[in-house]
């Protein structure tokens, strides 16, 4: 499972030129699925994205988790993050889940996340949508359940 986040001051999607879901400040978190992820990986996003320090707290800024400053989380789906660029000119995506899969996962990281206590909002499963944001910092970083360094 792999996340792009991006600590936001606002975010928003709409499908069909329709707003669908709007957070202040928070995350936005970019999901995608890998074919070959289960439960362990979306027990470790949970707590990863819920509990990653990349809020300030006074001159310290990277100290404070979402739980901690109990900020919004907006989870959009993006099985194109499992994209492999490496050969080629065209993304290969074999890697990504299939979407009946994607999905069940994808929904057990929104429960996840809403369980901990945390205000969720989310994009809409196999829709072509327009995400907006105004990032805060910059901060964007990846998270991966399987990959190592």
């Amino acid at each position: 499972m792999r996340a792009v986040v991006q600590r936001v001051k606002e975010a928003w999607v709409r499908v069909g030129g329709e707003e669908v879901a709007r957070i202040g400040s928070g995350v936005l978190i970019l999901l995608g699925v890998a074919a070959n992820d289960g439960p362990a990986d979306v027990t470790y996003m949970v707590q990863k994205l819920a509990n990653l320090r990349i809020f300030a707290e006074g001159d310290r800024l990277m100290h404070l988790s979402l739980l901690a400053v109990q900020g919004e989380a907006m989870v959009v789906p993006q099985f194109t993050i499992l994209g492999d660029c490496r050969k080629g000119r065209r993304p290969s995506f074999e890697q990504a889940a299939p979407p009946e899969l994607g999905e069940k996962l994808y929904e057990e990281v929104v429960a996840g996340l809403s369980r901990l206590g945390l205000s969720v909002r989310t994009g809409r499963f196999r829709q072509m949508m327009a995400v907006g944001l105004i990032n805060d910092g910059p901060v964007t970083l990846l998270v991966d359940s399987k990959k190592v360094f």
